[in-house]
């Protein structure tokens, strides 16, 4: 009877709860670390996607603030005025060159003795004009350079004029005296690149010395200018140049010859707010077109 009971023992397995319950409890904390694992997962992924976002937000906040800085140079621009207009003289008449003098005696001796010689009288240059003969007038004579307004301050003894220091790529910048309306933010123009006229004589305005003369555009003489933009890359002392008046630039125009006041009406801005001289664009070699900020068909001053 005794053996009879232990191979009843024997035989039938072990049924204690323990058991079944480490295995519910296993796949309990199976579920869960497999729903912890996907939730990191997604996370992950999430996170890798807001950081893409975010990158793409960046760059767009930052193409938005360079869009507003430049709005706001160009209406800060708008408030500086070049340098006054001189009063120009009535419109030029067509003059008729006197004939010259019959030559001299001892001009026929020399031209003469010269054939005999087998010389020839020098040809006179552009430079040098003789008695009778015109030189060009055009815009290949005006000296246009690219400048940074490296300083801009009111002038001391004028409160409508404005004083700016200038790099137009020389050893030293060049001091310019223009004319200036209310609410100038002097900060904004701070480092902005210009268009210069650089061979206009130099001349002094309130006790200021002024070495050059910046170039602006504006619907009318009383209108609001704003300062004629060169192409994006430029750097000061690079040449404003015209493909169809190719030339090098007088050292100085002389103010009896009249260059600037006979180029000026020329000087305009089209309805592509390009700046051109009877059609022919203002250009930076390699880099491009002198515009204007905001302005279309108006004058260039």
């Amino acid at each position: 009877m005794d053996n009879t009971d232990n191979t009843d023992d024997v035989i039938r397995p072990s049924s204690t709860p323990d058991g079944g319950e480490q295995i519910v409890e296993y796949f309990k904390t199976h579920a869960l670390l497999t729903r912890e694992k996907a939730l990191l997962q997604a996370s992950v992924r999430d996170q890798k996607k807001l950081l893409v976002e975010n990158g793409k937000l960046k760059k767009d906040i930052e193409q938005l603030k360079a869009q507003l800085q430049e709005k706001q140079r160009r209406r800060t621009a708008k408030a500086l005025l070049a340098t006054p207009p001189p009063i120009l003289s009535p419109a030029p008449t067509t003059s008729v060159s006197q004939a010259p003098s019959p030559p001299s005696s001892q001009d026929q001796r020399e031209r003469q003795t010269r054939r005999r010689r087998g010389e020839r009288k020098a040809r006179p240059t552009l430079d040098s004009p003789t008695l009778g003969a015109e030189p060009r007038v055009d815009v290949s004579r005006l000296d246009l350079r690219v400048g940074r307004i490296l300083n801009i301050r009111r002038h001391p003894l004028a409160e409508g004029l404005a004083v700016q220091d200038v790099d137009v790529g020389e050893d030293a910048p060049r001091v310019v005296v223009s004319k200036l309306e209310e609410n100038t933010d002097f900060e904004e123009l701070q480092g902005s690149l210009a268009v210069l006229l650089c061979n206009v004589k130099a001349y002094r305005m309130k006790g200021l010395v002024s070495q050059a003369r910046l170039l602006c555009c504006s619907a009318s003489e009383d209108d609001g200018a704003e300062l004629l933009a060169p192409p994006t890359g430029s750097t000061p002392g690079d040449r404003v140049t015209f493909l169809n008046y190719p030339g090098e630039p007088d050292r100085e125009l002389q103010s009896k010859q009249k260059v600037w006041e006979l180029v000026q009406p020329d000087l305009q801005v089209d309805s592509r707010g390009v700046a051109n001289y009877k059609g022919c664009r203002f250009e930076v070699k390699g880099k491009g077109l002198c515009r204007a900020p905001s302005l279309t068909n108006c004058i260039i001053r």
